[in-house]
């Protein structure tokens, strides 16, 4: 009885269902999450039976809050920032009758940003909620009551029937069971899944072809025993149990939610997984945040100042106990008095003062610091990154994408870049160059690898002419007389030939697309690769056109008569699919005369492995070819093939059948059974593709290895591929002392000939160790020498797998940081993601991943930023990226631009917070000093709630977007200067430290400054001035000093930056205007009435306003001056040397530079021709023409500043005379 059956059967027990269900049990599959029970059961055009599992809706919810949960929630995320929970913590002490400040100083900072942030959130979820709404009410087509009846997804449920019409998207996991193709086979589109617009193809049991109309659906009664839901996009465990016959599903027959059905009128299939249960749901997971190095550090600057602020209350508390005396009776301390005052118990008098004065110093914490730098981060990537033309790619018409905003500055800091090359370095646009074909090598020409080898060796290279009968299209770059247009026949091994291009034109998952024809026919590939073999099978003359699930049609060149074609017809019986463990792919196919054979590509390493014994002599001399194709820079496949005996085959197909329905393990016993049948191979020969380098990468790397940044090549290449391609891009040169650990030696291949994998496991470890060793030994001697030659290093996958084992981890690590370059081929993607991770914690330096394809995903998720390439092995990288571009050339603006200045403007941001917020809490505290340390407050409650949050507050955010202390072509010119934000020169503690000093410097001027002259000042009335008076005064002179201090560190001053500031001084004044001209009976402290009006009654009010903001800036006017002059920082050197720089103007000389930029600079120089913001550059002032330590580094030597050469010829300089 089937489980259909029995669900029916009035016969079945309750309990009869559950029995069925295998234990449950854990299972990981890479990044497969873990699921409780084994198996899932559906069945099919049943609700009711499936209603007992409880099984998910379709309905998808992607906000974090809902109505009920917005504000707990919300509040939850907020307070988890310890600034936000130590207002809150500060804000409930400043309600007990301990605090000298009312509760609304503290609350109302608070609320603002709280308020800010969750409307934020609020805003972002709404805009979540409606996209919700607008998918889950598409419609779709079900299967009711013998019809089909219209609903929307959201209710759709696990095992219901339904109709997915052309141009529609999935709304679930589908189980296909019939198209109106032939053989039920339908095409989609998975573009939302992965990125990849190639079509591809999925071919419905023949078993379920038939239940293509609504009455025959309604027949339908199977039962799915499948996987748990999980995130692997391409893997499907699973059987059909149906009339009693166990069926087994695969990938090929499962439609994921997120695709579209293409060049099909219409499906019809059974829902497997829904809603959140879908793969792609499962997919989008958020990965966990990556923080940046300069938040982890304004952490620890956070618990500075909270240690200050500790500092500062304890010192204030003990002056408290010490102080409070009964001999000051004028106190009024000798009776019924308040623990806070009680001289009898000056233990709980400094616990008390202690919690006073924690709220009356709470400013020292900036809280609106994260809301600034949010807003900031978020500015620089969604109107700078993402809108820059210089990053845009007009051929594929891809802008670069800031996937987050957290990691901007970042991108200011990176030491190493680890890069995939094909499709990153590389075009990825295949074209097939050469091949081998039974031992003879066919294709004339040379490779832009090989024109770089003869020009570094001195060879004259002259253009090589295409012959005249070559035939030139996208993909095909062949040139040989004796291949092309049918003049195989005449070669002495032309049965060789024929079998090599039936292997190029069988042994693939390409699909054609369009007319039948030559000339119009387009093809549907997975790879480059692939469509570039079977391009060059139809120039052959071995044309694919057409393919079903089951068979193959390629219209072949007649054998024996020249010009005349026959159409022939491959069944394909099994194809055992590419992917990056086995490197191969086979097709088993008959021939229409019954031959059985099994054709067989990939990676020499492991074709050669599955050679048949015999025919020694062509497998070394197509190995001399392959090393020759690597030398070129080609990408390199073997071809073999074997043919097969019915019998042989009939078993074989039995186990391979049974490994296909097999629920556990199902991938692990495909691979077994692969291996009985993918040995014996005849090799017929090797392919050689050329994938052309990226324009633009060799002057990108160059620049970026000025730049100070390490460039690491992680490739699957062949090492002499691996090696030419480098030499290429600019990475290794003849200059670098190179070092090569390979495991291609001769002992080594002689004890992996004996097969013994244990002992050869071994004896590789033993090895790589003893060339570690020596590579260190012969290293060390250039370590410690900065005008010694540069380092390389070159490994194979073979030779890392045993170095990254934890005995040999260090001294690879060692060996590798000391080297400018280093390659790795042969790897895998585990690889890559193991020596991302070995760098970014072993050494603890800033890493960079970029990469295009699947296969780097595990890399770029490993390192502190991912970068995806846009490219044509689709959007994985993209998605799983923090940044995307389109051109590995881009990074050069991402980096020593956006990043660069995304670093230093928020270090200025942050050291400005720290300083203004120091600054202002410690006149408080000085003042605490004259009010026997009692607790009393110097400032009115609105005025220190207001502080940061609005008299201060935009200008530093201007200051965060805007600031710019070069143009974006000096920061090409001059990429040395990136080299500051590697060595964290902008946010270290000695320039806190020096922030720190001007902040205390500053406090003191502002009190004792205002103090002093008040106490001999009086008002128009003849009174001395009060409490509010000079704290009104102070305050004043605080907000116009620290805006002013904003104007000094500023390298760039727009309007934007004038406007801002002036608006935050006239915010000030506007404010206190009212406030102390308005009386109210709510008001807590009537004597802030009147106030400003008395004090701008007196001249004293003028003068002061004009003299303490000049001598509180005047140390910080001396220091930058001293420093610009003497220990300027490298970009200052710059601006120096360009600020006579003006544009010219005469067209002559316009037109004769413009001639003489390159294509890039060309396209730079058109764009900064628009339109924009005219910056005026300040801080310039200080001219000193003698800085031989800047110049010395632009040549690779390091020079110490010495301030008396500075001094000596800025005396000897000459002044420009003007044009």
């Amino acid at each position: 009885m089937s489980g259909w059956d029995a669900v029916n059967s009035p016969k079945s027990q309750p309990g009869s269902s559950s029995s069925r269900k295998t234990p449950a049990r854990t299972v990981t599959l890479g990044r497969v999450q873990p699921q409780a029970p084994a198996l899932r059961t559906i069945f099919c055009n049943d609700c009711d039976a499936n209603m007992a599992h409880r099984y998910r809706g379709n309905s998808i919810s992607t906000t974090k809050y809902n109505i009920f949960t917005f504000l707990p929630k919300g509040l939850y995320e907020q307070f988890r920032r310890v600034a936000n929970l130590y207002f809150l913590m500060v804000s409930i002490l400043s309600t007990t009758p301990y605090s000298p400040v009312n509760p609304v100083t503290n609350m109302v900072p608070l609320s603002l940003v709280l308020m800010f942030s969750l409307i934020k959130e609020a805003f972002e979820d709404w805009q979540r909620l409606q996209n919700d709404k607008a998918i889950n009410n598409i419609p779709v087509d079900v299967l009711q009551e013998q019809g089909w009846e219209t609903l929307q997804w959201k209710k759709l449920h696990v095992g219901d029937i339904i109709r997915v019409k052309q141009d529609e998207f999935f709304p679930a996991d589908i189980l296909l069971l019939a198209s109106t193709n032939s053989d039920g086979v339908c095409y989609i589109e998975s573009a939302n899944l992965d990125g990849e617009t190639n079509l591809k193809i999925r071919k419905a049991l023949e078993k379920t072809w038939d239940y293509l109309t609504p009455e025959k659906a309604c027949e339908f009664k199977g039962e799915v025993q499948c996987e748990q839901p999980n995130n692997s996009l391409y893997t499907f465990t699973g059987n059909l149990v149906i009339d009693n016959q166990t069926l087994p599903l695969s990938p090929n027959q499962i439609l994921l939610r997120g695709c579209s059905l293409k060049n099909t009128d219409f499906i019809v299939g059974a829902v497997i997984f829904t809603g959140h249960e879908t793969k792609v749901m499962m997919n989008s997971m958020n990965v966990p945040s990556k923080r940046s190095t300069l938040e982890r550090k304004l952490d620890k600057l956070i618990l500075a100042l909270f240690c200050t602020l500790f500092s500062l209350c304890l010192v204030g508390a003990m002056g408290s106990g010490i102080f409070i005396d009964r001999k000051y009776f004028y106190l009024g301390l000798l009776e019924n008095v308040e623990d806070q005052f009680n001289p009898n118990r000056r233990f709980m008098v400094i616990i008390l003062t202690m919690l006073t004065l924690l709220t009356l110093y709470s400013t020292i914490i900036p809280i609106s610091l994260y809301v600034s730098i949010e807003t900031i981060k978020f500015i620089q990537s969604s109107q700078f990154i993402n809108k820059d033309l210089n990053m845009y790619h007009a051929e594929t018409n891809t802008p670069a994408s800031a996937r987050t905003s957290n990691l901007n500055e970042e991108l200011g800091q990176v030491e190493y870049i680890f890069s995939d090359k094909t499709g990153t370095l590389t075009r990825n646009l295949m074209e097939f160059f050469k091949c081998s074909i039974g031992g003879e090598i066919y294709g004339a020409g040379m490779t832009e690898i090989e024109r770089d080898i003869s020009e570094r060796k001195g060879i004259k290279v002259q253009e090589v002419q295409m012959s005249a009968g070559s035939v030139r299209e996208k993909g095909f770059n062949f040139d040989d007389v004796r291949l092309i247009r049918g003049a195989w026949r005449n070669e002495p091994n032309h049965d060789v030939c024929k079998e090599f291009f039936r292997c190029i034109a069988i042994c693939h998952t390409v699909l054609p697309e369009g007319n039948e024809s030559p000339e119009k026919i387009k093809y549907q590939a997975a790879s480059p690769d692939e469509a570039a073999l079977v391009l060059a099978a139809k120039k052959f003359g071995f044309f694919f056109y057409r393919r079903t699930p089951t068979m193959i049609y390629v219209r072949e060149s007649h054998v024996e008569t020249m010009g005349k074609t026959q159409d022939v017809s491959y069944e394909i019986l099994n194809v055992l699919e590419f992917n990056s463990t086995r490197k191969r792919q086979s097709v088993v196919c008959r021939y229409p005369d019954g031959r059985l054979v099994l054709y067989c590509k990939g990676a020499d390493t492991v074709i050669y492995e599955r050679l048949g014994i015999g025919n020694d002599d062509l497998n070394k001399v197509t190995r001399d070819h392959l090393e020759q194709f690597g030398s070129a820079g080609l990408r390199t496949l073997c071809l073999a093939y074997r043919d097969l005996a019915p019998g042989f085959y009939e078993g074989w197909n039995e186990k391979f059948i049974k490994a296909k329905s097999s629920l556990r393990d199902r991938e692990k016993r495909l691979d077994e059974v692969a291996e009985l049948k993918e040995k014996d191979l005849i090799l017929i020969g090797a392919t050689a593709i050329e994938d052309k380098l990226q324009e633009g990468v060799p002057s990108c790397i160059q620049t970026l290895s000025r730049a100070g940044i390490k460039i690491w090549v992680l490739t699957g290449d062949k090492m002499e591929t691996a090696i030419n391609i480098a030499y290429a891009c600019n990475l290794l040169n003849n200059e670098m002392i190179q070092f090569i650990i390979s495991s291609e030696t001769d002992a080594i291949r002689e004890v992996e000939e004996r097969g013994e994998q244990a002992e050869t496991a071994l004896f590789i470890k033993e090895e790589v160790r003893k060339q570690l060793k020596q590579c260190l030994d012969e290293a060390q001697q250039y370590f410690c020498s900065p005008s010694g030659p540069k380092l390389g290093l070159v490994i194979d996958g073979k030779c890392l797998m045993c170095a990254l084992d934890p005995s040999l981890r260090v001294m690879l690590l060692t060996l590798s940081l000391n080297c400018a370059s280093v390659v790795c081929c042969r790897v895998s993607p585990l690889q890559k993601a193991q020596v991302t991770s070995l760098v970014k914690r072993g050494a603890r330096k800033i890493t960079l991943s970029i990469g295009d394809g699947a296969n780097d995903v595990s890399m770029i998720q490993a390192a502190h930023i991912g970068i995806g390439i846009s490219g044509l092995e689709g959007m994985q990288a993209v998605m799983a990226s923090d940044f995307s571009i389109a051109q590995f050339r881009f990074l050069e603006d991402l980096l020593l631009m956006h990043g660069r200045w995304a670093y230093i403007r928020l270090c200025k941001v942050v050291m400005y917070f720290f300083y203004k917020n120091l600054a202002f809490s410690l006149t408080q505290f000085w003042f605490t000093f004259n009010t026997g340390f009692c607790g009393q407050r110097f400032y009115d409650d609105w005025f220190q709630s207001l502080y940061n949050v609005i008299f201060t507050a935009l200008p530093v955010v201007f200051v965060g977007v805007l600031d710019k202390d070069i143009s974006p072509s000096l920061s090409k010119k001059y990429p040395e200067l990136y080299k500051e934000g590697v060595r964290h020169m902008f946010f270290k503690w000695r320039v806190v430290a020096l922030w720190a000093f001007f902040a205390v410097y500053q406090s003191l001027v502002f009190f004792y400054f205002i103090s002093a002259t008040c106490s001999t000042s009086l008002d128009p009335s003849g009174k001395m001035f009060g409490l509010w008076d000079v704290s009104t005064m102070a305050y004043t002179c605080i907000v116009v000093t620290v805006n002013l201090r904003l104007l000094m560190m500023c390298n760039s001053i727009t309007r934007w930056h004038c406007i801002s500031v002036g608006g935050s001084i006239l915010a000030w004044f506007l404010f206190i205007f009212l406030y102390s001209g308005i009386t109210t009976p709510l008001d807590r402290n009537d004597n802030m009435y009147w106030v400003i009006y008395i004090l701008m009654g007196t001249s004293y009010f003028y003068v002061t306003l004009l003299l303490v903001p000049v001598a509180a800036l005047l140390v910080d006017f001396l220091y930058l001056s001293v420093q610009r002059w003497f220990f300027p920082y490298d970009y200052q050197i710059v601006q120096e040397m360009h600020k006579d720089d003006i544009q010219s103007t005469d067209p002559s000389e316009l037109l004769e530079s413009k001639q003489q930029l390159t294509p890039d600079e060309a396209r730079c120089r058109e764009i900064s021709q628009l339109p924009k913001e005219v910056s005026r550059h300040s801080g310039f002032a200080f001219d000193s023409p003698g800085y031989e330590s800047f110049f010395a580094s632009q040549f690779g030597k390091y020079v110490p500043p010495k301030a008396w050469d500075v001094a000596r010829r800025g005396s000897m300089r000459s002044k420009a005379t003007p044009k």
